[in-house]
């Protein structure tokens, strides 16, 4: 399949990002203007939660290297209706939209053995919505031998242009990740958890998807001798580019007897040491620290970040930044990038050999697509 666009090359397009990350708790859509390389305007987001019984559905697929058609299908037509939602919300319509980055939900990610699975239907998205769409975004950087995360970090590069360096952009997902960014160079690894395994905790005991503000792990006392195993796992000392599947640590074990508030306030400092464990990595130390993710909503997380990292910690809504929409507008600046033919990412950013396009485009079918 042609995947680059040959009417893009020395324009802005308007491309609307949807990302459901491996916190599972929803679908965010965003809205950019871009030529992939600075974006130009920023435009409409929406956001929404899975209802309880679909999350469980994606919860079931965790760790498999497929899902069933039925739920590929409804995920990818609920994010179609949510797209139809956004665009109606803001007197838009599929005209007005030149591409939709699709990121779907990642399932399995085994870079090691060349494998990531993200679930999602590119050709039904494109006929759903009538808008060519660009999915399978990391595939072709894990097939040359690439982690395949993270993936945002040629955004948060775009977006940090002005801003003095050195710094470090830390996404608090499900995973977390970091950017670490002086100029043009630009260094990225996953860190380790940050929210996946404290939501389970808490979903598990309590039946609520997370800490809401961290009053449950404020409650409790770190087991030391635990955090200390935890934080021992040889992935900390693996040398970046490096990526984590969402459940490659399993701490059931280790902490089942500690019960509901200690075992929180465990997981949380076992976020926040992964993080302390990542500086050895960096090749310079950063002067701030803007935080992304909805980990940044966490201030007991916060508390303990910027006491393990010595530095300024703030959301990165102190720059201007939307730390809500900001993985969904990387996704939607990723897509642009793909139809320029424009890398998707570096030997910085993945471990990719050079750097790597990718991103397979789905043109709308003849008769649904409006040009914009």
């Amino acid at each position: 399949m042609q995947n680059k666009r040959t009417d893009v090359e020395n324009r802005p397009l308007r491309a609307l990002g949807l990302m459901s990350g491996t916190s599972l708790d929803g679908v965010d859509a965003a809205i950019i203007e871009t030529d992939g390389e600075t974006v130009v305007k920023h435009g409409p987001v929406r956001s929404a939660p899975y209802d309880p019984d679909f999350r469980q559905r994606l919860r079931d697929c965790l760790g498999r290297q497929g899902a069933p058609a039925g739920l590929i299908a409804d995920f990818t037509t609920l994010q179609a209706d949510f797209v139809r939602q956004l665009l109606a919300a803001n007197g838009l319509t599929p005209g007005d939209i030149d591409l939709i980055g699709f990121h779907g939900q990642t399932i399995f990610h085994d870079p090691a053995n060349r494998v990531t699975v993200q679930i999602g239907d590119g050709e039904l998205m494109a006929e759903l919505t009538g808008i060519d769409t660009v999915a399978e975004f990391r595939h072709a950087d894990v097939a040359a031998g690439g982690e395949g995360a993270p993936f945002a970090p040629l955004y948060h590069r775009a977006l940090a242009k002005d801003l003095e360096g050195p710094l470090a952009v830390l996404n608090l997902g499900g995973v977390g990740n970091v950017t670490y960014i002086d100029g043009e160079d630009v260094l990225a690894f996953d860190t380790g958890p940050a929210n996946a395994l404290m939501d389970d905790w808490i979903l598990r005991h309590t039946g609520a998807p997370f800490d809401e503000g961290g009053k449950i792990a404020a409650a409790g006392t770190p087991d030391e001798a635990v955090l200390a195993k935890l934080l021992d796992h040889p992935y900390f000392d693996l040398k970046p580019p490096k990526s984590l599947d969402r459940d490659q640590f399993d701490v059931a074990g280790a902490i089942s007897w500690l019960g509901l508030e200690n075992g929180a306030a465990t997981l949380l400092r076992f976020t926040s040491g992964s993080i302390g464990r990542a500086l050895s990595h960096l090749p310079g130390t950063p002067a701030r620290w803007l935080l992304t993710g909805g980990g940044r909503k966490n201030p007991v997380l916060v508390r303990e970040i910027a006491n393990v990292v010595g530095a300024p910690v703030e959301p990165v809504e102190a720059v201007g930044w939307r730390g809500d929409d900001l993985e969904a507008e990387a996704f939607a600046f990723l897509a642009v990038r793909s139809v320029r033919g424009l890398p998707l990412s570096l030997p910085t950013t993945t471990g990719v050999p050079e750097p790597m396009t990718g991103g397979r485009l789905y043109p709308a079918p003849s008769g649904t697509r409006v040009s914009a």
